[in-house]
């Protein structure tokens, strides 16, 4: 069954072109968790909803299967991951190794335009939970966290982390939907505040917080 989800596209550049935009379009998506665990897709489906033929989309398939955005079965099945809770922690582990990591780096090449923009998306982040909009709470979530991890200014790091996040997305929805989250993250507020007083270890806490706390209710 092809999910509706998948957005049409408005164009049919060649074939390197359509490859990426399938790519970045359906990476986008699952990212921001658009699809559901388990989400069955075919290349055909895929294919009619980027306005794209064959290639492009068994190309696109191919790489986010790489990355683990998807899963590719003996049988020719592709889906949305569903992740064990072995693999989750794992995942959870990653991200609260490499996040404070990061903050830490960008600390130094903090500012205050940088501060408010992230009080900007926090802002946006609330208002997002406030509509029980699960996939604009997830997007403003994860800008809030990359937006600061920017400015770290290590794309390898950054690079790693995002395949995490890619890995997370369709669990993360499926959290969303479990726990109907009423309020913004409440560590937000304390990263915004370690950043503001300049307190490396304080930001560090926050972040690995913010991340194992949240993590913990996809364990079930």
């Amino acid at each position: 069954m092809q999910s509706s989800i998948l957005r049409p596209a408005l164009a049919d550049p060649p074939a390197q072109l359509a490859h990426d935009r399938v790519y970045r379009g359906l990476r986008q998506q699952v990212m921001h968790g658009e699809l559901f665990p388990g989400t069955p897709l075919t290349l055909r489906g895929i294919g009619k909803s980027f306005g794209v033929s064959m290639t492009p989309a068994r190309e696109a398939v191919r790489r986010l299967t790489a990355e683990g955005a998807l899963t590719f079965s003996a049988s020719g099945r592709v889906a949305t991951p569903e992740l064990s809770n072995e693999r989750i922690e794992e995942l959870a582990s990653i991200r609260a190794l490499l996040e404070p990591e990061l903050a830490s780096r960008a600390l130094r090449r903090a500012h205050l335009a940088l501060i408010d923009r992230m009080e900007s998306i926090n802002d946006s982040n609330a208002r997002a939970i406030h509509r029980q909009d699960p996939v604009e709470y997830i997007r403003t979530n994860l800008e809030f966290h990359r937006t600061l991890y920017l400015r770290a200014q290590s794309p390898a790091m950054l690079g790693l982390l995002e395949t995490v996040w890619l890995q997370l997305g369709p669990t993360m929805r499926a959290l969303y939907t479990r726990l109907k989250r009423t309020t913004a993250p409440p560590h937000h507020r304390l990263i915004l505040e370690a950043l503001r007083a300049g307190d490396d270890a304080a930001l560090r806490l926050a972040l690995r917080t913010d991340v194992t706390q949240g993590l913990r209710h996809l364990v079930v």
